[in-house]
């Protein structure tokens, strides 16, 4: 749980909480932000980034504000608002994906949960424009959806809703959702249930490799867990790694690509302030580097590796803090950190 632990805590926030560009870090070893976004209402908890199709300069950041009357919030990549979706019911984890065909038309959608009515609502992007929403978790008494991601089957086209909970038991914590149109509107069929879960906290954090067909996810007290992402591949765990590696909780994942097959796969250590990296290709390696950073207990975060300006040119990694904002880091500062450390 995120909290302000002292006076000096909540004044380093309000410090950092200003949209504009960052001169200087907390100190010589933390990473310090390109932006900090504008401020949202009241929690700010996951992103997502949205590849513009034509000018990637263009491309948005979406985030959600986790409360009983948030929001998803869309920024550009200097961090100032231009749109946002107001009055959701505790929005919690978001994510995105693109070309969906509805109505005859490929559309790319973001889709999050909402813990409060127990659903995932779906989004058109870059308008924030609703097309959609399904309940989850239908007759579990433990339902209270948190974590979410997509899955775009590479061959199929198909694509997938991940959703995690608030509690749920071993073998079933995690159930996936096929995306479909029904009378010119997304919802999500179920097609399995699976996930091990080691009991200690909560699993919140999920996300995706559709490349490489792999589900990674949080189980926060313990370690990460890796499963295939295809239902058709089976239920069965392939990896867990992580244990050991994190001063409390195992939180947000991102997966920045480095080639077809390789790249880097980031978990925040929340208590810590520091990302974990591992090998995409193999993190069974165990970890490779850490990466101290100015969020403050980070529970959500996204990368991308596409080049959006001279500014930010391998990409930029985006991550939660306390403060009601969001940190924008310029992939090249990270990368230095992983290349030290080799």
């Amino acid at each position: 749980m995120k909290f302000l632990k002292n006076i000096a805590y909540l004044s380093l926030v309000i410090i950092l909480a200003s949209c504009s560009s960052v001169g200087s870090g907390l100190n010589n070893d933390k990473l310090k932000p390109i932006y900090i976004t504008e401020k949202v209402n009241f929690d700010t908890d996951d992103p997502a980034i949205w590849i513009h199709p034509t000018d990637a300069s263009k491309s948005i950041i979406i985030g959600t504000d986790k409360d009983t009357n948030g929001g998803l919030f869309a920024f550009d990549i200097t961090g100032k608002i231009v749109n946002k979706v107001p009055n959701l019911k505790r929005p919690n984890n978001v994510d995105l994906r693109y070309g969906f065909v509805l109505n005859g038309q490929n559309i790319d959608i973001a889709a999050l949960t909402e813990r409060e009515t127990n659903k995932v609502k779906l989004y058109s992007l870059p308008e924030l424009k609703e097309v959609g929403e399904f309940s989850v978790f239908d007759g579990e008494q433990q339902r209270s959806p948190m974590g979410i991601s997509l899955y775009k089957n590479p061959e199929t086209q198909e694509i997938y809703a991940i959703v995690g909970r608030k509690t749920g038991p071993s073998g079933s914590y995690l159930w996936q959702y096929k995306l479909v149109e029904k009378e010119g509107k997304i919802t999500g069929e179920l097609v399995r249930k699976f996930g091990n879960f080691n009991g200690g906290k909560e699993i919140e954090s999920i996300a995706v490799d559709d490349a490489l067909g792999y589900i990674y996810y949080s189980d926060e007290g313990f370690a990460v867990h890796q499963y295939y992402a295809d239902p058709n591949k089976g239920n069965d765990e392939l990896l867990l790694f992580g244990k050991g590696d994190f001063k409390e909780d195992i939180e947000g994942i991102s997966i920045y690509p480095t080639s077809e097959k390789t790249g880097y796969i980031l978990v925040s250590n929340q208590q810590a302030n520091m990302f974990n990296v591992y090998l995409r290709e193999n993190p069974a390696k165990g970890r490779i580097a850490e990466i101290p950073v100015s969020t403050l207990e980070s529970d959500g975060s996204d990368v991308s590796a596409v080049n959006l300006n001279a500014q930010f040119p391998k990409g930029i990694f985006v991550a939660m803090t306390n403060g009601k904002v969001f940190h924008i880091y310029d992939w090249r500062d990270l990368e230095a950190k992983i290349n030290s450390t080799k």
